[in-house]
């Protein structure tokens, strides 16, 4: 027995509006459904269909505070490519690289930004998985 994978995470966010602006106007996710102001569920689907994941932006009732466990989440490209093309998409939107272009040894390629929060994204080319997909 086996799962479908994560295709599910939930953030606490600050403002579900300046997020929910961010993940569609930067990450090109669409709204999956939004049940009030304070949540918003995005998706990668695009105009050939849903898509096969799910990202849920709920904004916290009091002050955030981050726990160190959450290191970044990462989305996934199908070409190192479209990791080039995808950095050049952040940088014209005005996001923040925090960390900048690299090729890493197993021949993965990525790079880091960050959302309105400070969470950390990595949009990555990653063998194993990119090329599955």
């Amino acid at each position: 027995m086996k799962t479908l994978g994560m295709r599910h995470v939930a953030l606490n966010v600050r403002d579900a509006q300046a997020s929910k602006d961010f993940y569609c106007r930067v990450m090109k996710m669409q709204i999956e459904w939004e049940p009030d102001s304070k949540s918003v569920y995005v998706t990668s689907a695009d105009a050939k269909g849903p898509g096969l994941d799910n990202l849920a932006l709920h904004q916290a009732d009091a002050p955030l505070h981050r726990p160190g466990n959450l290191n970044h989440i990462g989305f996934f490209v199908p070409t190192p490519d479209q990791v080039d093309e995808w950095y050049a998409h952040v940088k014209k939107e005005g996001a923040k690289i925090v960390k900048e272009l690299k090729t890493h040894r197993d021949g993965a390629r990525s790079f880091y930004l960050e959302d309105p929060d400070g969470i950390v994204i990595q949009i990555l080319y990653h063998i194993p998985v990119s090329g599955r997909a």
